[in-house]
């Protein structure tokens, strides 16, 4: 693994996070997660422009030309096929919600990419997503809720939580987008579901133009489909077997398949669409 820490690379056991920066004492930053193929990082452009959209939604500085300086230097030595992970803190503050006046935090590291098997099994959690709270929709360091809802997936068989919102519709999963057939179409969960513009996502809908409607479904939607999968960044297309343990009519099905090989074919001709 490369870890690089405001400005410079560091040895990969150095201490590197003062005990009262932010981002360890209450949760508050940002990251991206990237997949790196070859010294090359995927979809970079959009993954820095959701970064800059989530550190406004928490009023945090993100210096874009800093961050990319960062990249190349750890890219540099990643394992062929690599995971990057991009975060900036609000840095070292006070004892408490209110930030201080230093500058943020960033640390860029890289490290081996989980390989995820060809198809997955998921868990519907007895909790929900806040649609309407103050972090809807930002992809912040604050991740205890998909810890505990993993967590609880996993003892009951499955791979991935997945979240309903406050009005019981269709939301996300713990670090991934959910994609149904609903009347023969492929239908995601919009964005005001409170569900994450995952880039994975919206590459998908931007590839299948006319394919894949954005529109509110129950929650039953999911388990009651012919066929379903999540994306993210590290998983791409991963087509779900199984919705508390009721294996699906067709894993994957024909929509999956296709919304794959798209995927596939178009990331392989772009790395940075």
């Amino acid at each position: 693994m490369s870890l690089w820490v405001d400005g410079a690379l560091v040895a990969e056991d150095q201490p590197v996070i003062r005990a009262d920066d932010h981002g360890l004492v209450v949760g508050d930053g940002v990251f991206e997660t990237c997949e790196v193929t070859d010294g090359v990082v995927f979809a970079l452009t959009r993954h820095l422009r959701r970064m800059r959209e989530s550190a406004a939604g928490l009023v945090l500085e993100v210096d874009e030309e800093f961050i990319r300086a960062g990249v190349d230097a750890v890219v540099v030595d990643a394992p062929p096929h690599a995971r990057l992970r991009i975060t900036v803190t609000g840095g070292p503050s006070p004892y408490g919600s209110e930030r201080g006046s230093a500058r943020p935090t960033v640390l860029i590291a890289t490290g081996e990419l989980h390989e995820w098997p060809p198809m997955t099994d998921v868990a519907v959690v007895p909790w929900v997503r806040n649609e309407r709270a103050a972090t809807a929709g930002l992809k912040t360091t604050s991740y205890a809720d998909n810890v505990v809802a993993l967590a609880w997936a996993k003892h009951h068989g499955a791979a991935e939580a997945i979240f309903a919102n406050t009005r019981g519709e269709l939301c996300e999963g713990t670090g991934s987008n959910v994609f149904v057939e609903y009347d023969g179409k492929l239908v995601t969960p919009p964005l005001g579901s409170g569900c994450l513009a995952g880039i994975t996502r919206e590459l998908l809908i931007e590839w299948l133009p006319g394919e894949v409607d954005e529109r509110p479904l129950p929650l039953g939607a999911l388990a009651e489909s012919q066929e379903a999968f999540i994306t993210s960044t590290t998983r791409g297309v991963l087509p779900i077997r199984a919705v508390d343990g009721v294996v699906l009519p067709a894993a994957p099905g024909a929509l999956t398949r296709h919304a794959a090989e798209v995927f596939f074919a178009r990331a392989a001709a772009d790395p940075d669409p």
